[in-house]
């Protein structure tokens, strides 16, 4: 235990420096979380889409399955301005053939997105649950909020693709930062002006830990021991996993999902097509068919896309899909947590 033990394990009080990615959309189930936690790492609720209510029940559901620390994950969130009408149009129309493929309603929904409002409802529930360590990607939350958390005795970890970003959230107060690599699977955490450097996450990792005090953790492509131990060694002191998790028989990920992250061949590629805002997925019809089309900026393509989503999960029609994975999904396989994290602790171990 004590070769594992260093400044993020004491912060987070977890035995292992292993973090299951806070991936929302309904992959990280109470099930998946709480066995995280309960071997020794770090689980995380992804609430990035929850309402303040469903946040509220997962964190008394993973507090049934473990007493151990764990973490929510929320999406920092604006108020974006509403697309223009006729841009909303062109974006629905783009998608009228793949609606009809799926039998889909083909109607221009009421643009619902989850706004700055609904974030600090969010944060709310977590002030009023006193969660532990709280997560966040897309940006910094705002100096009332940090404050708030810190009052709670919360860990707070923030998300980075590049040093401007990770010295911006450091001086926020966050107390640790997760630095996700080109090659993260899912939402890119990027939040100035979209600017993607696309920079890998062993690059990454040198260039930022010289220039910060607080303990930083790798993200992006990582499924075994050899790349956890490559990635300590250029100085992170923790690892974020996401891929490696979505197999596992916890999660939540749809069974056609799975299988594609088992036995897909296709390579995966960065996208805005789902939910306009650049996301790493392997490729698919939906990205082919969309490839060149209109899309809205985020959220606004989310929930435009969502009916096409929705229905193809039910149809397990995985083409349709939206099948976040780093770009070494290919090492994913069919197991349960305490087996993945057995096996990753030991190929650490051997090293």
């Amino acid at each position: 235990m004590s070769r594992y033990r260093n400044q993020l394990t004491e912060l987070l009080q977890i035995r292992y420096p292993i973090l299951q990615a806070g991936m929302a959309g309904g992959v990280t189930t109470d099930h998946l979380v709480g066995a995280v936690s309960e071997f020794g790492g770090l689980g995380q609720i992804g609430a990035g889409y929850m309402q303040p209510e469903e946040i509220t029940l997962m964190i008394n559901r993973v507090r049934e399955r473990t007493a151990k620390p764990f973490a929510v994950n929320l999406f920092v969130m604006e108020n974006f301005p509403m697309p223009i009408l006729e841009e909303m149009e062109v974006a629905a129309k783009a998608l009228e053939t793949i609606e009809s493929e799926l039998n889909v309603e083909q109607l221009l929904r009421k643009m619902e997105v989850n706004s700055k409002s609904v974030f600090e409802n969010q944060v709310e529930v977590v002030l009023k649950e006193k969660v532990p360590i709280v997560s966040f990607t897309f940006g910094i939350p705002g100096e009332e909020i940090v404050r708030e958390l810190k009052k709670n005795a919360a860990v707070l970890i923030g998300t980075a693709t590049t040093v401007k970003d990770a010295l911006r959230l450091e001086a926020s107060g966050m107390d640790a930062i997760v630095i996700q690599g080109e090659e993260a699977g899912g939402h890119r955490g990027t939040f100035h002006g979209e600017q993607d450097e696309l920079i890998p996450v062993h690059d990454l990792v040198a260039q930022i830990v010289p220039k910060l005090r607080i303990p930083i953790i790798a993200a992006g492509g990582i499924m075994n021991g050899e790349s956890i131990q490559a990635v300590l060694g250029s100085g992170a002191q923790g690892v974020q996993l996401g891929t490696a998790f979505l197999t596992c028989e916890e999660s939540g990920a749809a069974s056609a999902y799975k299988e594609i992250l088992i036995n897909g061949k296709e390579e995966t590629v960065l996208t805005r097509a789902f939910s306009g805002k650049l996301a790493r997925g392997i490729h698919n019809q939906f990205i082919a068919e969309m490839n060149g089309k209109p899309t809205l900026p985020f959220p606004y393509q989310n929930t435009l896309t969502g009916g096409v989503r929705k229905k193809a999960a039910a149809q397990g029609n995985a083409q349709f899909m939206s099948l976040w994975a780093g770009s070494n999904y290919g090492m994913a396989k069919r197991q349960t947590v305490s087996e993945l994290m057995g096996r990753l602790v030991n190929e650490l171990d051997g090293m």
